[in-house]
């Protein structure tokens, strides 16, 4: 079910993308917590929205305590992350933005429960997230690099795991 989500939001951005103006649109690669497809939409250089579809739990939280005692994390799961951000210029650069903002995050991983000898059970989590970052716009080019660092709280199905999310990336400015 994950898969068919993600893939149906995917379509739905590239088709955007086919439509939209020039440098209101961005697409790229992040690598770190989370990982996966970037696509930030901007809007009048103050706002943007950011969403990422890709890969979750295979850098800081792959091999961790789920659920107290009960069991851990042995692998990543997909991951679908969106946010709100707001942007300004860093010291009236316009090379240099810092942004901030806030979103959720849907995930699907497998927990591994000790009850369950070994064997797994699959995960749908849910949760609120903040995230911060700085991105350098290369000048005379499309190409933007940045890096990024928030964090995830988890509401569903384990209210208040905590895991914090911290990447680096780059973007093709449409």
């Amino acid at each position: 079910m994950m898969k068919k989500i993600a893939f149906s939001l995917l379509l739905v951005f590239c088709a955007s993308i086919a439509f939209a103006q020039n440098d209101n649109w961005a697409v790229g690669f992040k690598a770190g917590e989370p990982s996966g497809l970037n696509i930030r939409k901007y809007f009048n250089n103050i706002h943007a929205i950011d969403v990422t579809i890709g890969t979750y739990g295979g850098v800081m939280s792959k091999n961790r305590r789920y659920r107290g005692d009960d069991g851990e994390y042995r692998n990543t799961g997909l991951s679908i992350q969106a946010h709100y951000l707001w942007q300004t210029p860093f010291f009236n650069s316009e090379a240099v933005h810092i942004y901030y903002g806030l979103g959720g995050q849907v995930n699907s991983r497998r927990s591994y429960p000790k009850r369950l000898a070994g064997e797994y059970e699959k995960n749908i989590s849910l949760g609120g997230s903040a995230l911060g970052g700085v991105e350098y716009f290369i000048p005379n080019n499309r190409i933007s690099v940045f890096l990024e660092g928030g964090t995830y709280l988890e509401l569903l199905p384990r209210p208040f795991y905590l895991s914090p999310n911290i990447s680096a990336g780059v973007r093709f400015n449409l």
